[in-house]
C-alpha cells in the first residue's frame, strides 16, 4: 500500500534528465506506429466486451479496481512483487500516460524499487490508457479471487439505486399526472359550475320575465273588468259598510279579485270546451274514412272523464265514439320488449338502499307482493333495481293500462293477465293488463337484477314479487324504482 501511494506522489514531480542513460524516445518510437492501428478497432470492442461481462463501462469498473486495491493490498490479498510493479505501471500509464525522461524526475542509483517500477512502466511503451485499463482489471481480477465477487456486490447496488431511481420517476411522474387529472377535474367542476349558474340566472330572468307578463296581464284584464263593474261593487260596499270607507275599499277589492278568478276559469273552461270540439271534429272525419262503421257492440265500454257536459246530447254521442276509436286504436300499439341485466356489486347497492326505509320490504312465505308505479307524465321509461339477502325470489312485470278495461267475467289472453284484488268498475269491468315479462325465479341473493321498460301509454307498471312456492321462509327484498325522460 505504501509503494502504490508514494508512486502516485512521484507523479507529481517533473523528470529533468534521462534516467540510467537509456533514451526512451527512440525505444518507444518504433512501437507506436504499430499498436495505433489496432487501437482503433480493438478499443471499442473490449470496452463493450468487459461492460457486458462485468455490468460497468470501462472507467467505473477502473475505479472501482483502483478504490479495491488501495483498500485491500496488504490486508485482504498480498500481490506478488512482479504483479505489484505491473499494476503500479499501469497506474501510471492511465494517470500521467507514456513514460517520459524529460518530464520524469530522478532516481538515485540505490532506489531499487523505484528503478523497478521505471523500468516496468518503459516497458508499457505507448499503450493507449484504455488497454492499460483493462489490463489493471484483468491483473487484479488474476491476483485476488475477492475482486470479482466485490464487483457483483457494487453491481448489485448499481441496480437497486437505478431500480430505486426509476421508481422515484414514477412515483413522480404519476404525481404529475394526478395532478394534472385533479386540476382537470377542478377546470371541468368549475366550468359545470358556472354553466349551472348561468342556467339557473337564465331561468330566474325568464321565469321573473314570464311572472312580470303574467302580472301585466292580470292588471290589463281586471282594468277593463273593474271599469264594467266599477258602479256595481261601490254600491254594493256601501250598502254593507255605509259608514266605514276603509271597509268598503276592502270588499271592492275582494269582490274584483273573485270576479277575476271566475272570469279566467271561465275562459279556460271554454278554450278546452273549443279544443275538444276541434278533437271530436277531427275523429269523425276519420271514422267517415273507414270503410266499415264501428258498432258499440264490437268496442269495450269505458266511462271517461270529460269536461264537455254542457254540450248536447248528439256530442256526447260524438264524443263517447271518439274514444272508443281511440281505446280500438291503443289495443293495437305494440309493446317494446324490456332490457334486462344483472350487475355484481350487490353489497353496495343493498349498503345503498338501506337508508331509505320504504325501499326495504318484506315478502312473506308463500305471500305474492305486488308494487304499483304510475307512468309519469315526464317520463319516458322505467326502470328497476332488487336484490335479497339470501335466497332467490319470483319477479315478474305487467302493465295495467288507464281508461281501457275488459268485461270482469272475461277470462285473461294471451299476453294479458288480471291483477288479484282490483276493484271493479261501477259498469263491472275490470282493468286491462298486459304481461311485460313472465313471474320467474331470479338469483337475487347473488346479484343485483336490474331492468328498464318503456312506456306504452298512460297506465301503471305492477312489479310482482313472488315468494308463493317457499313455505317456511320470508324474503327480504331491496329495490329501487324511478322513470327517466
Amino acid at each position: 500500500m505504501m509503494e502504490f501511494d508514494r508512486a502516485e506522489h512521484d507523479n507529481d514531480k517533473i523528470e529533468k534528465t534521462s534516467e540510467n542513460g537509456i533514451n526512451t524516445e527512440t525505444h518507444v518510437s518504433g512501437t507506436e506506429e504499430d499498436c495505433k492501428s489496432c487501437e482503433d478497432h480493438e478499443g471499442p470492442q473490449k470496452s463493450w466486451s468487459l461492460e457486458r461481462n462485468w455490468g460497468f463501462t470501462l472507467d467505473e469498473l477502473f475505479k472501482l479496481a483502483l478504490k479495491f486495491f488501495k483498500e485491500m493490498n496488504g490486508k485482504a490479498f498480498n500481490p506478488t512483487y512482479e504483479d505489484n510493479l505491473r499494476l503500479v505501471a499501469l497506474h501510471k500509464q492511465i494517470t500521467i500516460g507514456p513514460y517520459d525522461p524529460n518530464t520524469c524526475p530522478e532516481i538515485g542509483f540505490f532506489d531499487v524499487l523505484g528503478n523497478d517500477r521505471r523500468k516496468e512502466w518503459l516497458r508499457l511503451g505507448s499503450m493507449a490508457k484504455e488497454d492499460a485499463m483493462e489490463d489493471f482489471v484483468k491483473l487484479l481480477n488474476s491476483c485476488c479471487s475477492l475482486f470479482a465477487p466485490y464487483v457483483t456486490s457494487h453491481k448489485i447496488e448499481k441496480e437497486e439505486q437505478e431500480k430505486r431511481r426509476k421508481e422515484e420517476e414514477e412515483r413522480l411522474r404519476l404525481e404529475r399526472e394526478e395532478q394534472e387529472r385533479q386540476r382537470l377535474e377542478e377546470e371541468a367542476r368549475r366550468r359545470e359550475e358556472e354553466e349551472r349558474r348561468i342556467k339557473e340566472e337564465e331561468q330566474r330572468r325568464k321565469d321573473e320575465a314570464e311572472r312580470l307578463q303574467i302580472e301585466r296581464q292580470k292588471q290589463q284584464i281586471m282594468a277593463v273588468l273593474n271599469k264594467q263593474t266599477a258602479v256595481q261593487f261601490q254600491q254594493y260596499a256601501k250598502e254593507q259598510y255605509p259608514d266605514n270607507p276603509d271597509q268598503q275599499q276592502l270588499l271592492i277589492r275582494q269582490l274584483q279579485e273573485q270576479h277575476y278568478q271566475q272570469y279566467m276559469h271561465q275562459a279556460l273552461r271554454l278554450q278546452q270546451m273549443a279544443l275538444q270540439k276541434q278533437q271530436d271534429s277531427n275523429v269523425n272525419q276519420m271514422s267517415e274514412a273507414l270503410p266499415s262503421p264501428v258498432s258499440y257492440e264490437d268496442v269495450p265500454t269505458c266511462n271517461p272523464n270529460s269536461q264537455s257536459n254542457s254540450l248536447e246530447n248528439q256530442e256526447q254521442q260524438t264524443e263517447s265514439k271518439a274514444f272508443h276509436l281511440c281505446v280500438e286504436s291503443k289495443t293495437e300499439v305494440t309493446i317494446t320488449a324490456p332490457s334486462m341485466w344483472t350487475r355484481p356489486q350487490i353489497k353496495e347497492f343493498k349498503e345503498k338502499v338501506m337508508h331509505d326505509q320504504d325501499s326495504v320490504i318484506t315478502v312473506g312465505r308463500g305471500e305474492v307482493l305486488t308494487l304499483r308505479v304510475p307512468t309519469h307524465q315526464d317520463g319516458s321509461h322505467l326502470f328497476w333495481e332488487f336484490a335479497t339477502d339470501h335466497y332467490d325470489i319470483g319477479f315478474g312485470l305487467y302493465f295495467e293500462w288507464k281508461d281501457m278495461t275488459m268485461p270482469a267475467s272475461t277470462e285473461t289472453k294471451e299476453g294479458t293477465e288480471q291483477v288479484e284484488g282490483e276493484k271493479q268498475t261501477e259498469q263491472g269491468q275490470c282493468p286491462l293488463v298486459h304481461e311485460i315479462v313472465p313471474v320467474s325465479r331470479r338469483y337475487s341473493h347473488e346479484e343485483v337484477y336490474a331492468g328498464s321498460h318503456q312506456y306504452p301509454g298512460q297506465g301503471v307498471h305492477l312489479l310482482k314479487f313472488d315468494n308463493s312456492y317457499s313455505l317456511w321462509r320470508p324474503k327480504v327484498v331491496y329495490y329501487r324504482v324511478y322513470y327517466t325522460r
